[in-house]
Parts: C-alpha cells; sequence; structure tokens
C-alpha cells in the first residue's frame, strides 16, 4: 500500500510534533521508501525480515532512539519519534515488516534503560543501540493470554542462577531476537512471584518452535519459546526479585499507545484508498461515490476518523506530559482498533469483488487490522479496565 496522499495533510494540520520531529519524519519517509517498500514482497513471501534490517534502521537513527549517547544510542527520549516510526511504517503499508524493529524500539527497551544495573547496560544496551542485538519480550502462554496473574513459566534457584521450565507463544521478534526479557514465576504470589530475565540467543536449555502462520501480518515474524531447563546466571535478572508484575504493567500505557497510534494511521490510510476508489470506479455509468448511500457511509467514516484523531493526538500530548491515565490507554486501544476493523471492512465492501482479491491493498489492511483487538490485551478486557475506574 503506498502512502496515501492524505497522509501529508493529515500531518500538516497537526501541531503536536516539534520542527525536528517533522525533519525526522521526513527522513523516515525516505528511509522507508528507498530500504523497505521495494523488498517488501520478498519479505512477506518469506514471513520473515533479515536481522539486516535493524542495524540498518540503527545506521539511520531509527532504532532504540532513547538509549544514552554513552551506550551508542541517540539518546532521544521523547516518545513522538517513536510515534513517528510508527505511523509512517502504517501509511507506507510496511508496518508488519517493521514490526520487529519498532518492538524492539518502542516497547522492549524501556525495560533495560529504566531497570537494568550499570554492568547490565554496559553489557547489552551497545549492541541494542546499534541492532546487533535484536529484542523481544515474551509474557503470553499457550494458556495465558491477557490474565499476567496466571504466567505459568517457572523459575527455581539453581546455585548461583537459576532453572527456567516453560513456554511462550505469540512472540513477535521471537525468530530474530537475540535477548527476550521473559516473564517467569519465582513464587507462588500471583503478583508478587513474578520475576523478569533476560535470556539470551545460545543458553542451554532456550528453544525456538516453528514459527506461527498467521492470517495476516505475514512479514512480521511470531514464534513460540521453549525453555528447558534453561539455566540463567543472577546477572540475568532484570529489577529485584519479584517485581516482574509492575514492570509489565508500567508499559502497558505505552504499549497500548503505540497501537492505538498505528491504529489510527491505518484508519486514515484505509479511509484515503477507499475514497480515492469511489472515485474512480464506475457502475451504472457514473462514480460509486456519487451514490447517496456510498457518500453517507464514507461521510460517516470520515467523521469517526477525525474524532478519533483529536482524542488520540490528545492522548499523545498527555503520555509525554507524564499524564495519560491507564484507562485512557484502554479507551484510546479499544476505539482505534475497533474503528479500524469498521473502516477497513466497509473499504473491502465499498471495492466489491475486488476488495476480495490481492490487487487492491484494502484487502491487506482488512486482514491486517483484525488481530488489533486481541493483542496488547484483548478489547474485552480494556472494557473490564475502563469499567473499574468508574467504581463498577
Amino acid at each position: 500500500m503506498e502512502r496515501p496522499e492524505s497522509a501529508a495533510q493529515v500531518v500538516g494540520n497537526r501541531t503536536i510534533f516539534s520542527d525536528e520531529q517533522n525533519d525526522y519524519r521526513e527522513s523516515f519517509r525516505r528511509f522507508l521508501e528507498k530500504e523497505v517498500v521495494p523488498r517488501y514482497p520478498e519479505w512477506e513471501r518469506d514471513q520473515l525480515v533479515p536481522k539486516s534490517l535493524f542495524t540498518k534502521c540503527a545506521e539511520y537513527g531509527f532504532l532504540a532512539m532513547e538509549v544514552p549517547e554513552e551506550f551508542g544510542g541517540p539518546g532521544a527520549e521523547d516518545w513522538r519519534f517513536n510515534v513517528v516510526l510508527a505511523e509512517e511504517s502504517v501509511w507506507a503499508g510496511v508496518s508488519d515488516a517493521m514490526a520487529g524493529p519498532l518492538l524492539h524500539t518502542d516497547i522492549v527497551v524501556p525495560y533495560i534503560t529504566t531497570t537494568a544495573d550499570d554492568e547490565q547496560k554496559r553489557r547489552w544496551l551497545p549492541g541494542v543501540a546499534s541492532g546487533e542485538q535484536a529484542l523481544a519480550v515474551a509474557m503470553t502462554e499457550p494458556g495465558t493470554g491477557s490474565d499476567l496473574a496466571a504466567i505459568a513459566t517457572r523459575g527455581r534457584r539453581d546455585g548461583d542462577g537459576w532453572i527456567i521450565n516453560g513456554a511462550k507463544t505469540f512472540i513477535t521478534n521471537g525468530i530474530n531476537a537475540d535477548l527476550v526479557v521473559v516473564a517467569v514465576r519465582t513464587s507462588d504470589d500471583p503478583h508478587g512471584g513474578l520475576s523478569l530475565f533476560v535470556i539470551e540467543e545460545g543458553m542451554e536449555g532456550f528453544e525456538r518452535g516453528k514459527q506461527i502462520e498467521k492470517l495476516g501480518q505475514h512479514a512480521s515474524d511470531t514464534a513460540e519459546l521453549f525453555f528447558n531447563d534453561c539455566h540463567v546466571p543472577q546477572e540475568n535478572m532484570l529489577g529485584e526479585e519479584g517485581s516482574g508484575f509492575l514492570q509489565l504493567v508500567s508499559r502497558l500505557v505505552p504499549e497500548r499507545l503505540i497501537l492505538s497510534v498505528s491504529s489510527m494511521a491505518g484508519c486514515e490510510a484505509a479511509l484515503a484508498m477507499t475514497i480515492d476508489y469511489a472515485k474512480e470506479r464506475k457502475a451504472f455509468g457514473r462514480p460509486i461515490g456519487s451514490f447517496q448511500h456510498s457518500r453517507f457511509t464514507l461521510a460517516e467514516l470520515r467523521t469517526e476518523v477525525e474524532i478519533g484523531r483529536c482524542f488520540i493526538d490528545r492522548c499523545i500530548e498527555r503520555y509525554i506530559e507524564g499524564t495519560c491515565t491507564v484507562e485512557e490507554a484502554a479507551m484510546a486501544k479499544w476505539w482505534t482498533t475497533e474503528l479500524l476493523g469498521k473502516v477497513t471492512d466497509a473499504g473491502v465492501q465499498l471495492h466489491g469483488g475486488y476488495g476480495y482479491t490481492t490487487e487492491y491493498p484494502i484487502g491487506k489492511a482488512w486482514v491486517d487490522a483484525r488481530v488489533g483487538r486481541i493483542y496488547a490485551g484483548t478489547n474485552e478486557i480494556m472494557k473490564e479496565l475502563i469499567g473499574k475506574t468508574m467504581g463498577l
């Protein structure tokens, strides 16, 4: 899917970005056009991006921006840089290919920069910043989805380290990752019994399962991970023993917000391509967009997308200020992923039979959108979180 012309208009009408971030956006757009878009069909067929994409992103300043300069990173802590990467990846139609580098940058890097001790930072961050060590985070298990307290992967003390046994599934970057932040149960306390470990490629007992065949988002690798008597030294524990639950919860707000950012950009892209098609495609001698039903449908969608954009930009501002709440992030994640499903479904319908083919990108957008209502906490869980804040 090509970057819709309306994307420039969307960006131009927003005031939440600095001149530096606007320049960064243009640089990243050119990077995608040169380095990613031409290779995307091959990566989508392979269902895997090469590890060189991580190092290439780092070379141009589009990876792990939060890593301090002393460890080889750009030291750019403003989260809006991550927003730029997410939006442009969607508008370029390569968001699944960029899912690995973006998860590395936006979701996993903060675990290390905020919690690792000085020795761990010296050991891991230079490779993380250069893209030579790709990151993943492993929470979800075969029998455990949104309920972190039900995590069953178990760690027991063994001399100067830990023996870990268990399995994780649906792990983005599961094939490419060199370092995996793994949630492990180290005591029976539902919340206080979780600890995080950084498990490294090559550790005995750490195995990758098959790559999971997904309905959509094919260029993003997703895998099962297995830990069979995996010995992990104490120095690979991230933070204090028992602090894992609080660490995981602390990252849920930005994780849900960045998904909302991507979903909102997806709504704008899908609406733009559907409007363009409705202007060009003719039925009964006139463009299908000229029929009242089509006009009304697109008018309703455009209004909802405009409302969504205002809300998401406000959430971005509040997150930068440090005031975005758990319920606001839940609202954003639920609303935008549901809206993306609605916009893409209407787009397929208005494309007619062509919408159900691979000839037009709306079909791929529709398939790729579906998982947004599932990961980062299902939308049912989002409604539960919102309801609890209302005292219900």
